[in-house]
């Protein structure tokens, strides 16, 4: 045992030594790349299908801190009272954090962005990689270099582990935290922070282990479970550039998931919950939890969050759990599958309600009102621009014919009828040509739509749905802001006149002349965060990346998800234009209907004004009474006669 120990760490010594000399030489020429192609592809092989185990000048991989903080082999740590495993490693090694390097999206729009402005090479992969790689970033900054490149990503085995333990748990937790945004951390080289901070003075805080192992004084503060925790990376503003490359002077909000978080009420009001309450759902507080492997003696803490990570980004985890190999990932199609799963429940259980309300026919019109009602702390879409949301309305026949649809998706994922720049935003729909989209749309300093970060320069839509709370008097107001049609919609994050309700009514005007049976209306709130629309400018551009991420992408295909859905159905009857000849009506003021009529009145059959039948009333006669309910208001009469039938329509006071 003693030998075998002895050349375990022989050769973990070994191991270190290669890694030590592979990363040190990504800073021997600055950003250039300092290996061959072909030691590139090796090195990569060698990276592949694991978790890292080494360190830099800053950080450690995730492989290391899974040694304690991943599945326990002897049952005793992470897990809850029932015994499901519950390690922060396995949690979240199938998240897109996990993956933020490897995400063939990300790189092939940072390889768009290079190409587009080629100039800004240096500047723009720096940025980029702050966020999706911040573990190779930092520490290059870190040991003096001015900034990170692509290249020494692909050979930089922590960089490659994305946003793992040290880019979360290794940002000091002072005074500018939460006040960092666009990719600036203040990291420590020595220490992490946890969520536990112990009261009781009879249980010391263990540190001897991470600190005489790992090199790092583990430290409790509250702010772990803060939403400045995520403020960093999840506000991100960038700086204009003009058509030629040129700097404008002015900045662009990006995405601002954590402000528009801050102009919500769950960042104060009765809604209040970080961040971390979903993306990191807690166990019971009566869960004390055995964080760290090994250690027997060590006291259960509570509450835990588990290292979910969930976010919306279904399509792209799908993605990779089919491209494992082709993309190098570190983690299995189980632990895609269980982030997967986990994602489309956040998607369709904690994002948005849908609503459908049959209001009236009146005349060849049928209305129904959808109300989306956004359950998200924060705008929903939110975070990456390319992210879009729409309302599918359908009304269907009784065999499930479409009579009528707005919203419908095409082959090709698209939404039906979209104009070709971008869609306004609707208070009223009254064509199938028109749906509503909720997104972000970009212009350039022409005004035209661009998926060009870099050329962003000024919103030319944001209707977004916004969260509970919003406030257009709110301080963080200047970068959540609403932008077009959906500003002065009297329905947009309104209810009777008071702001920040969280929803959108949309009034649907449904032409229905001639349409008399059984119908259903169904309305479904979908979601695409990666349409094709977004893809065309960057599609028509050829770099390696990008071809690549177009291959996986066709081959995938852009399937939306169903948020959430409701359903009416009821016997419609229009009222036509032009009523029957022969036929006289007189209403009294008891709500008794007297009629006479040319022809023999077989059969006259009761609606209300939404077409729900109420009575039958058969008479075989030219003239009589019809009886109407004892509520006042509008009602349709479809009289049968051997000549046929028409709908009249009377108002009972």
């Amino acid at each position: 045992m003693t030998r075998l120990l002895a050349n375990k760490s022989l050769m973990v010594a070994l191991m270190a030594g290669v890694f030590v000399v592979l990363t040190s030489a990504l800073y021997v020429s600055g950003p250039q790349p300092y290996h061959s192609p072909d030691e590139k592809v090796m090195l990569k092989k060698m990276m592949n299908n694991q978790l890292p185990l080494g360190s830099n000048a800053m950080f450690t991989g995730s492989g290391k801190c899974g040694g304690c903080h991943g599945p326990d082999q002897l049952l005793n740590a992470n897990l809850t009272s029932e015994g499901v495993d519950v390690n922060p490693t396995d949690a979240w090694r199938g998240s897109m954090m996990a993956n933020s390097a490897k995400d063939p999206f990300w790189r092939a729009k940072v390889s768009h962005e290079v190409a587009v402005n080629p100039d800004h090479q240096e500047g723009l992969e720096d940025k980029c990689t702050s966020c999706h790689a911040p573990l190779g970033r930092f520490n290059a900054h870190y040991l003096g270099y001015s900034h990170y490149a692509m290249d020494s990503l692909e050979i930089d085995s922590l960089a490659l582990d994305g946003v793992s333990c040290g880019a979360c748990h290794q940002q000091r937790p002072d005074e500018t935290l939460g006040k960092l945004f666009s990719g600036n951390m203040n990291y420590s080289p020595d220490t992490i922070w946890g969520p536990y901070i112990s009261e009781e003075q009879d249980i010391p805080i263990f540190t001897s282990a991470m600190a005489d192992f790992i090199g790092y004084m583990p430290l409790g503060t509250h702010k772990m479970a803060q939403s400045e925790m995520c403020a960093s990376c999840h506000t991100l503003i960038t700086q204009s550039v003009d058509l030629e490359g040129e700097f404008t002077g002015t900045d662009f909000v990006e995405q601002a998931t954590y402000h528009e978080w801050l102009n919500s009420a769950f960042n104060d009001g009765l809604a209040a919950q970080e961040c971390q309450g979903c993306h990191f759902p807690r166990l019971p507080e009566d869960e004390e939890i055995v964080i760290a492997s090994g250690y027997s003696f060590l006291p259960g803490r509570s509450p835990f969050g588990q290292h979910w990570m969930v976010g919306g980004n279904s399509f792209m985890l799908r993605l990779m759990k089919n491209n494992i190999d082709l993309l190098g990932l570190t983690a299995t199609e189980e632990h895609f599958q269980v982030s997967l799963d986990r994602t489309l429940d956040l998607l369709q259980t904690q994002t948005a309600t849908v609503e459908l309300t049959e209001l009236d026919v009146d005349g060849d019109t049928a209305r129904y009102r959808v109300r989306i009602t956004n359950l998200a702390g924060h705008k929903f879409p939110s975070g990456y621009p390319a992210r879009r949301a729409y309302v599918e309305l359908t009304m269907s026949d009784g065999s499930g014919n479409i009579l009528w649809q707005s919203g419908g998706l095409q082959a090709n994922y698209e939404v039906n009828g979209q104009d070709p720049d971008w869609e306004p935003h609707y208070r009223s729909i009254t064509a199938e040509d028109q749906v509503q989209i909720y997104e972000l749309v970009l212009g350039d300093v022409n005004s035209n739509v661009t998926t060009v970060l870099e050329r962003a320069f000024v919103p030319l839509k944001d209707n977004r749905l916004a969260p509970l709370g919003f406030s257009t008097g709110h301080f963080a107001y200047d970068t959540t802001a609403v932008v077009g049609d959906a500003l002065t919609d009297p329905d947009f994050n309104h209810i009777g006149g008071i702001e920040g309700s969280g929803t959108d009514d949309i009034i649907y005007n449904i032409p229905v002349s001639g349409w008399n049976g059984d119908v259903t209306v169904t309305a479904r709130l979908m979601y695409q965060s990666a349409p094709p629309k977004w893809n065309e400018e960057m599609f028509a551009v050829s770099t390696p990346e990008i071809d690549l991420f177009e291959s996986l992408y066709l081959e995938e295909g852009a399937d939306p998800v169903e948020i959430d859905a409701a359903e009416v159905s009821s016997y419609l009857v229009s009222v036509p234009r032009h009523l029957a000849p022969g036929w006289q009506c007189f209403t009294d003021v008891n709500g008794r209907v007297q009629f006479w009529s040319d022809e023999v009145v077989d059969q006259v059959t009761v609606y209300s004004s939404g077409g729900q039948r109420i009575s039958v009333l058969p008479l075989a006669s030219r003239n009589g009474f019809i009886d109407l309910p004892a509520a006042s208001g509008v009602y349709l009469l479809e009289v049968r006669t051997r000549a046929g039938s028409h709908i009249e329509k009377v108002l009972r006071r």
